[in-house]
């Protein structure tokens, strides 16, 4: 198993997106890119910490390989969009990789070329690569949030 790290927007929409990749095989938010030990969300949205919000995906390789997970990172948020995707403003919400492994690296930096030369976006791709740092887990009301919250929809009739 390995292990692949993403912040895009808020946790939660991006964390959704992976979960639903064959050959993921588990998924967590939390944060990752900040001067502060052990951040709690709270912390994190004062914009205190420095740390993005991002979603660590754990993926089988002999099933499906890290070019492919750029592949849906780059598909589910606007890379050109500094600290903030949709209504969501601040540098948590930044577009960026943290890799795992010099391959990962390469790897990011060859899709994010390739993509800002595709002529897809009309500004500069914005999105940072960056070694993994320490990994603080968000609080268990935070994982799988989307999903939790349809079950709950769905159990009180909202859905």
């Amino acid at each position: 198993m390995e292990k692949a790290t993403f912040g895009g927007g808020c946790f939660w929409g991006v964390e959704a997106a992976f979960r639903q990749v064959k050959g993921v095989v588990a998924t967590s938010v939390g944060y990752m890119g900040g001067d502060f030990e052990n951040p709690c969300h709270l912390d994190v949205v004062a914009r205190i910490t420095g740390h993005a919000e991002v979603a660590q995906v754990e993926y089988d390789s002999s099933v499906v390989g890290y070019d492919q997970l750029l592949a849906v990172f780059w598909d589910i948020h606007d890379p050109t969009s500094l600290n903030r995707q949709g209504a969501d403003r601040g540098e948590q919400y930044r577009s960026v990789i943290f890799y795992h492994s010099r391959e990962q690296e390469g790897l990011a930096r060859h899709s994010r070329q390739q993509l800002q030369l595709s002529g897809k976006f009309d500004r500069d791709i914005v999105t940072d690569i960056k070694p993994a740092s320490s990994y603080w887990l968000a609080s268990e009301e935070h994982q799988q949030y989307l999903e939790k919250k349809k079950e709950r929809d769905k159990r009180i009739g909202l859905s």
